[in-house]
């Protein structure tokens, strides 16, 4: 492993910024902390900032050379809305919100890098550094996009890294091609007419129609998809009636669809819909159905995916670079691969062992109360940073 010595000396400081992070967490457009921190440091370093895209987004720019070349880095920042399990020193000081998933590590290893990059200037062209909020559903990237981020930082490819727990410490992983789904949600409400449920022929009784629906939309994806195709619909809340003996009039039915690409998801849009349609027209029912897209699917391109893999390989070793298995999970990155080109890559947070006594005893997994990031990575994904920026902007 070749990480630069210097992001190895500074570890401990890393840690207590990073440890600080996470003892204050703040949700999606609520990160004013969280900037002022990054901002700050930045600005002690001599980096111009930008400040206000996407409500609190923070863009660095790190410039050497006369080159017009540029790259964008991003770091998210925000929290969760999810109460922490820890009971080590640095644990959530906000009820009800939670580093639950690295958002604080992203951020401190970006700064890291940062540091470093303003330091020595070892490339010839632009790097931009993008603290981005609201990555946990409030759709940060796309804000940032709408707000300017690519005409008033013009680059050339956008990279973006998340921790991935379970793969072993030390490791890397990107591939070309969707790496994490499109994520979406879907209500629909089946209504009919209730009655007494001692006389269920006096009514029309939606719960046995949404029962029905809930099974036959799965045969969208096993008989309408290819089979080599990638898609999940999965309704996770069914709400309908007050009391043991009356028909409710509605039952309501919520959930989620998953997909790779755009195609299949236009695809399962048009199935649901009928199918709700239909199905509910066959029992005298009528239906409302609502689908509302989320985030689209995260698509790497093939190149900056394989010169980003050259670069892990140059850290780590060509053995410790993985494929990129694709997961069902979504990532709002994907709004900044829509516009430019890039690679969303995952580096390994390890199966938890370096949790402190204190952990809430659960696993070491993204979004849940017991994960916390692993610290080990803050110079090895700082070194990443640096170095794919220097590769990127070669003097």
């Amino acid at each position: 492993m070749h990480l630069i010595p210097e992001l190895v000396q500074q570890r401990p400081g890393l840690e207590a910024l990073r440890r600080d992070l996470h003892a204050h967490p703040e949700l999606c457009f609520n990160e004013f902390r969280t900037a002022d921190v990054v901002a700050a440091k930045l600005t002690e370093w001599g980096i111009p900032i930008h400040r206000g895209l996407g409500t609190t987004g923070v863009v660095g720019i790190v410039t050497s050379g006369t080159s017009t070349r540029a790259i964008g880095l991003r770091a998210d920042m925000d929290a969760l809305p999810m109460q922490e399990a820890n009971t080590f020193a640095h644990a959530s000081t906000q009820p009800g919100k939670m580093h639950g998933c690295g958002h604080d590590g992203h951020t401190a290893m970006l700064l890291a890098a940062a540091q470093y990059l303003a330091t020595h200037r070892h490339f010839d062209g632009t790097v931009y550094l993008i603290f981005q909020p609201a990555e946990e559903g409030g759709g940060g990237a796309r804000e940032m996009i709408r707000d300017g981020l690519f005409e008033k930082f013009p680059m050339d490819a956008v990279f973006g890294m998340h921790n991935w727990p379970g793969l072993q410490m030390g490791r890397f992983a990107a591939s070309d091609g969707p790496v994490m789904a499109s994520s979406n949600e879907f209500k629909i409400t089946i209504h009919g007419k209730g009655g007494h449920a001692a006389m269920p022929h006096n009514t029309l009784d939606p719960v046995p129609v949404a029962c029905q629906l809930v099974q036959t939309l799965q045969t969208i994806i096993s008989r309408n998809l290819k089979p080599i195709e990638a898609g999940v619909i999965s309704v996770t809340m069914i709400h309908a009636g007050e009391a043991t003996n009356v028909i409710p009039n509605f039952c309501e039915l919520q959930g989620t669809v998953r997909t790779f690409s755009i195609e299949v998801l236009d695809q399962i849009e048009q199935r649901m819909r009928v199918t709700t349609e239909h199905l509910c027209a066959a029992s005298g029912l009528r239906a409302d159905f609502e689908f509302k897209r989320n985030y689209p699917p995260t698509i790497n391109s093939a190149a900056e995916a394989e010169f980003a893999r050259r670069v892990m390989a140059d850290v780590v070793g060509a053995e410790n670079v993985q494929t990129q298995e694709p997961t069902m999970g979504a990532e709002d990155f994907s709004f900044m691969l829509q516009a430019k080109p890039g690679c969303y890559a995952f580096i390994a947070n390890g199966d938890g062992d370096h949790r402190a006594l204190g952990h809430g005893g659960g696993p070491c997994t993204l979004h849940n109360p017991s994960y916390d990031f692993n610290d080990e990575l803050l110079p090895l994904g700082a070194t990443y940073w640096v170095r794919l920026a220097e590769a990127w902007l070669k003097m």
